[in-house]
């Protein structure tokens, strides 16, 4: 491992007035895949939100470093910029957009640099082809008209092209058969390195069969109630969340 990468020390977070975390702790070095786990409503996505600092989400107290950087009052897309990566639960439609402009003028905004355009495009070819995607998808309008399943492919696409250091992938597994979790589980795959994190964040444990963790996160009412492996998570699988309310 080559050191930290995400640092949340004693986080509380409100949304509107009522208090959703309530003081997290988590640490995420480079080259690890983590896991945060918890029913409904127990403030998994809140914790991703809070990251990136979305503006519906009130931070009352803690700090959030990353990457050695204090980001706490940083904007969101400042915070994008210096390499983090959400993926969300219900992916946007953007009629009008292709999904290939889309991602080149994203890339050219994190890397501030001209995007070669053959390159590309066949840089996109390669990756749609690793995960069951149709090439023709590049030149329709992102996320129109796309099934659940395509749509959380192409987050994960977005998420090989962009290429951030910190990929926080929320509730991606939601909706998906057997094959599209196995899919989505072969991009994070090919995505993390010594170099970058993932946090997975998810209310069950369909996505971890086809994929190693490192560790496991249970959160239960704004709280990180316990961590262990991926032995954890199938516990939770066999008996639930209900020993830990």
């Amino acid at each position: 491992m080559s050191g930290s990468l995400l640092e949340i020390k004693d986080l509380y977070v409100n949304a509107e007035d009522k208090e959703i975390l309530k003081g997290i702790n988590l640490k995420i070095n480079k080259g690890e895949i983590h896991v945060i786990m918890g029913p409904n409503g127990s403030g998994k996505t809140t914790t991703a939100n809070a990251i990136l600092n979305n503006p519906a989400y009130t931070k009352t107290n803690g700090t959030i470093t990353f990457d050695g950087e204090d980001i706490n009052n940083l904007k969101t897309d400042e915070i994008a910029r210096k390499g983090v990566f959400m993926s969300f639960q219900l992916p946007e439609e953007i009629p009008g957009v292709s999904v290939t402009n889309f991602l080149k003028y994203a890339k050219n905004k994190i890397t501030g640099t001209p995007i070669k355009v053959f390159q590309f495009k066949d840089e996109l070819k390669h990756y749609m082809e690793e995960l069951n995607m149709d090439p023709n998808n590049m030149e329709r309008s992102l996320n129109v008209g796309f099934s659940g399943g395509e749509k959380k492919k192409n987050e994960i696409l977005q998420m090989l092209v962009l290429n951030p250091k910190l990929a926080i992938l929320d509730e991606t597994d939601s909706g998906l058969d057997v094959d599209a979790i196995k899919t989505v589980s072969k991009g994070i795959e090919m995505f993390k390195n010594d170099d970058n994190a993932v946090l997975i964040i998810t209310h069950n444990t369909k996505i971890l069969h086809s994929l190693k963790v490192d560790y496991v996160h249970v959160l239960v009412n704004g709280k990180i109630v316990t961590t262990g492996n991926q032995e954890l998570a199938k516990q939770i699988e066999d008996n639930g969340y209900a020993q830990y309310k």
